[in-house]
């Protein structure tokens, strides 16, 4: 647990998971072919991830999930509401994952924007945070969600 810049920085707890999906939805993060209760329940429920709530009294502000492989450590759903953007929040939590897989080893970290998401690539400079040169590439393991990824890249 961390205080800073009137913030309290801890591990999001089981009664607040919908509200986390909420603020989610609230900054764009989800997609149609996500469940993000399931992504939030793996999150949680794993060795080697979790999802970090920044919270001020008992208001949920922001939500960041953190998680590594062994080698590399990965941030998603980085999330501020809407009315405390630009206050820190956003910083907070990163220091916080940055911190979380220090603890546990990971030698670097990494996360994924986006393209066309200048205002969150430029936060992430801000932070010292670089293009890696990579692309990233993936592939539905259910033909389901594939199904559900193509419809929602056609709208």
């Amino acid at each position: 647990m961390r205080h800073t810049r009137g913030v309290e920085i801890r591990e999001l707890q089981p009664h607040e998971a919908d509200r986390a999906v909420e603020l989610w939805a609230e900054c764009g993060l989800t997609r149609p072919w996500n469940d993000p209760h399931a992504d939030l329940a793996r999150a949680l429920g794993g060795a080697n991830s979790t999802v970090l709530a920044a919270v001020r009294g008992e208001e949920l502000v922001g939500t960041a999930m953190v998680g590594h492989d062994g080698h590399r450590g990965w941030v998603y759903y980085l999330a501020v509401a809407p009315g405390r953007r630009r206050d820190g929040v956003g910083r907070c939590l990163m220091e916080a994952c940055e911190q979380w897989l220090r603890d546990r080893g990971a030698p670097k970290v990494q996360l994924m924007v986006r393209q066309g998401n200048a205002a969150v690539v430029e936060f992430y400079a801000a932070l010292g945070y670089t293009d890696q040169g990579t692309i990233t590439l993936g592939r539905f393991l259910d033909p389901e969600l594939e199904a559900r990824r193509r419809m929602g890249s056609e709208r």
